[in-house]
């Protein structure tokens, strides 16, 4: 299965403020047919991060998550905004929904989110050595600070509350990673 399918044609059959649907009519080194819709990013890039305090704890937030209508409890996350790098959004995001910044980043690495139907990715980055500052941000309530030791990953991932792929995968990455150091 090494040989990519071709792509015969692609365009573009919605758009909102926030999606665009891109279908691809596309053709398997089979022969086999098929038209696929995925959505396409926006923007400029994302970036998750696990802060890591200087009791050894992760900061995550809880914030609601309207695509499963609860609150949930995750790791802090946003947007890469036009003309900065992924670690100047990092620092803007902890400042924003954390209230703190890094002194240390150390990327891990990049995460698709669902390939069968996103073109998107995120940029998974610890942040260590943290000081208090706040940004304002774009929430539309304060959200919740709890801090978890990150040695006991595997109870906070077993809670009804953490439900997030992306964020339990960059958890474990960051322990992992932490271990080695």
């Amino acid at each position: 299965m090494s040989v990519k399918p071709k792509i015969h044609e692609r365009h573009v059959v919605a758009r909102s403020r926030l999606f665009t649907v891109e279908s691809l009519e596309m053709e398997f080194s089979n022969g086999v047919q098929r038209t696929y819709e995925r959505l396409l990013p926006g923007g400029h890039g994302a970036v998750m991060m696990v802060p890591i305090n200087e009791h050894g704890e992760v900061l995550l937030i809880r914030e609601y998550g309207v695509g499963i209508e609860d609150y949930t409890l995750t790791l802090p996350k946003g947007a890469v905004d036009l003309g900065e790098t992924i670690e100047q959004a990092a620092n803007r995001e902890l400042k924003e929904e954390v209230g703190m910044g890094a002194n240390r980043l150390h990327y891990l690495k990049k995460l698709s989110l669902s390939p069968s139907y996103m073109k998107s990715s995120i940029d998974v980055l610890v942040a260590m050595d943290l000081y208090p500052e706040s940004l304002e941000g774009d929430e539309p309530e304060p959200l919740e600070v709890v801090a978890w030791p990150l040695e006991n990953i595997g109870e906070l991932v077993t809670r009804a509350d953490v439900t997030e792929g992306r964020a339990i995968a960059a958890l474990y990455m960051a322990r992992d990673w932490l271990q080695t150091r």
